[in-house]
């Protein structure tokens, strides 16, 4: 059986995990700081419907004129520690991996870890990658 491929992120952000798992459950906030290096700002747009069974939508444009919006449902939810959710782009709604953020306190901080798991293939692991530091780099800020 062959492994799909996955990709793990993990970050240190000034800020208790209570707030950073704000930043990643209330819609007003993660349109503050959610999307890829060139994620056009205010652009970004966000539904979410935070429980087991949940639903999430977020929508933004690129600096290239292109519109991506990616859709999930939400797996698990520890308050303050854990999201699991689904993550499927509305362009190939069959290619769906699994996203994984823990959280731990860190002093006055948190670790926080994302796991990105069963990519289709190897170039959309490259892809998510490159987003995900981009999208990791203005949580940092975000933070800051």
């Amino acid at each position: 059986m062959l492994t799909q491929p996955s990709l793990t992120i993990n970050r240190r952000l000034n800020a208790a995990p209570a707030k950073v798992f704000a930043a990643w459950t209330d819609a007003e906030k993660i349109v503050r700081w959610f999307g890829p290096a060139h994620t056009i700002d205010g652009s970004v747009q966000a539904e979410m419907d935070v429980r087991v069974g949940g639903s999430f939508r977020i929508s933004f444009k690129t600096e290239d004129g292109e519109f991506h919006q990616v859709g999930g449902t939400y797996r698990d939810v520890v308050p303050d520690q854990r999201l699991v959710f689904s993550w499927a782009w509305h362009t190939t709604p069959e290619r769906e991996s699994v996203v994984t953020v823990t959280l731990r306190p860190d002093g006055d901080g948190t670790l926080l870890s994302l796991n990105h798991g069963q990519f289709f293939d190897q170039a959309a692991r490259d892809g998510h990658e490159r987003g995900w530091m981009g999208t990791m780099d203005k949580l940092e800020r975000f933070f800051a």
